[in-house]
């Protein structure tokens, strides 16, 4: 499996989990689950990006 698609991969495992913690952070009501989840979300969304360009480049 190539790197790019590792990295898409690991994307969107980190974009779910993000999401998924947010959304307990929400229940909840801890603000700092809430934003650890919202960070990790955005973070997912990048790797993936990433992974995205590299495939593009690998070409």
């Amino acid at each position: 499996m190539n790197t790019s698609t590792k990295d898409e991969i690991k994307g969107t495992v980190h974009e779910v989990k993000g999401k998924v913690k947010e959304k307990a952070g929400k229940v909840t009501n801890n603000p700092n689950l809430q934003a650890d989840g919202k960070a990790e979300h955005n973070a997912g969304k990048v790797e993936k990006k990433v992974g995205q360009i590299e495939k593009v480049f690998e070409k």
